[in-house]
């Protein structure tokens, strides 16, 4: 029986929501929010990547409790921004295209010298980046930010969203308890990948929960940490399956990495380190040209550079997979179709031209113009945006 490939091109059903095709513009935090609160910048943004033709664009990072935060000027659920995000999800909403909301909590990620909050891990543990200590979370933590994780899906519900991507990678805080090289606990939320997995487990059946069948809801998963000690394919796997045995979520987007230990584990291509070590403040930019070599190792650029860890997925799990990494041409697209994955995502060829997606609709011979030099990681703080397009200077907050 010949099997029939999906046109990722065409419109797909994502849970209950209609994507007008199998494209998902991934979270990429935007920098555009100094007060945590939406700004027109956020706004056109997203209506510029909604114009440009994906079937649905998701808004980094929106924190469900202000420490979750990785830094000041980030949105986080409550009153005050829910004004604003209803006038995004409408915007993006009149291009046509879908919108979700990536939603957590960033635990060791988060800096608390920037918030002003302690930041949580599994364990007690230094922060560098705060150049303070990690608190360890306790059990009432815990059960409190699952609760802000219903919340902060009311909420997206509530403000028109499509979607909730919940966010279990990078070792933000429900990554890292995952990890073995960060959660060190001896509790039920330590020791065996049964008890690191209960937290995100819990968290996931709280969004499900709260979702009520009236947006999709999807997580956002390590493969692989990227760190000796941290989570591999063997643990991700089995997280993978129990996940689908839950049965919370309508899809599951593959990543790795951790933007904690190991950032360009996620992104691979050039690292930009000087132009990243240029918007930090002196005591960090001394330590990144002093240590950064050891944080941000190199890993050259391919197409489709986490297939090969994906396929493995592909063939354990029955659920709806989303495919990132290197996907930024029709072909690559269509490969991840043949495959077997349901959607594909992008971020960084999107920054370059927001308008990809209908170039390639125009002409399937249409190749990206990203270089993966990755300057636009160091933009992320003034507003995130590939520096090499026509006016994309500077702007400072």
């Amino acid at each position: 029986m010949t099997q029939t490939i999906p046109d990722p091109l065409a419109p797909a059903q994502l849970g209950p929501v209609t994507l007008r095709n199998r494209v998902i513009k991934s979270a990429t935090f935007e920098g555009m929010t100094p007060d945590a609160l939406v700004t027109d910048r956020l706004i056109d943004f997203h209506v510029k990547v909604g114009a440009g033709g994906v079937g649905m664009t998701t808004v980094a990072y929106l924190a469900v409790a202000p420490e979750g935060r990785t830094e000041f000027g980030q949105v986080y659920w409550r009153p005050e921004a829910l004004a604003g995000l209803r006038e995004l999800t409408d915007a993006v909403h009149a291009t046509g295209a879908k919108v979700s909301a990536q939603i957590g909590h960033a635990g060791p990620v988060a800096n608390s010298r920037s918030t002003g909050l302690p930041s949580l891990a599994p364990s007690r543990r230094p922060n560098a980046l705060a150049m303070g200590i990690d608190r360890k979370a306790t059990v009432d933590d815990i059960r409190r930010i699952v609760r802000q994780h219903a919340e902060a899906t009311r909420h997206a519900i509530d403000v028109g969203f499509d979607a909730v991507e919940v966010h279990v990678g990078h070792n933000y805080l429900a990554s890292s308890f995952l990890s073995p090289n960060i959660n060190k606990r001896t509790d039920e939320f330590g020791g065996s990948l049964e008890n690191r997995a209960r937290f995100p487990r819990m968290i996931l059946e709280a969004v499900r929960e709260a979702a009520d069948g009236q947006i999709a809801v999807l997580a956002k998963m390590n493969m692989a940490d990227g760190v000796k000690g941290g989570l591999w394919l063997d643990e991700s796997l089995s997280f993978a399956r129990l996940v689908e045995a839950d049965g919370h979520l309508d899809a599951l987007e593959l990543t790795g990495g951790s933007s904690l230990l190991n950032p360009m584990y996620l992104f691979r291509g050039d690292i930009p380190l000087a132009e990243m070590a240029a918007t930090q403040k002196p005591i960090i930019k001394l330590g990144m040209k002093m240590f950064g070599w050891a944080v941000f190792q190199k890993y050259p650029y391919e197409p489709m550079y986490f297939l090969d860890y994906a396929r493995q997925f592909r063939e354990a799990l029955s659920m709806p997979l989303v495919l990132l990494g290197g996907i930024t041409e029709l072909d690559a697209m269509q490969a991840a179709m043949r495959d077997g994955f349901e959607y594909v995502a992008m971020a960084r060829a999107l920054l370059r031209e927001p308008d990809l997606i209908q170039r390639i609709g125009r002409d399937a011979g249409a190749r990206s113009t990203c270089i993966h030099c990755n300057l636009c990681a160091a933009s992320i703080f003034t507003g995130t945006r590939c520096p090499l397009v026509a006016g994309a200077a500077p702007v400072t907050r």
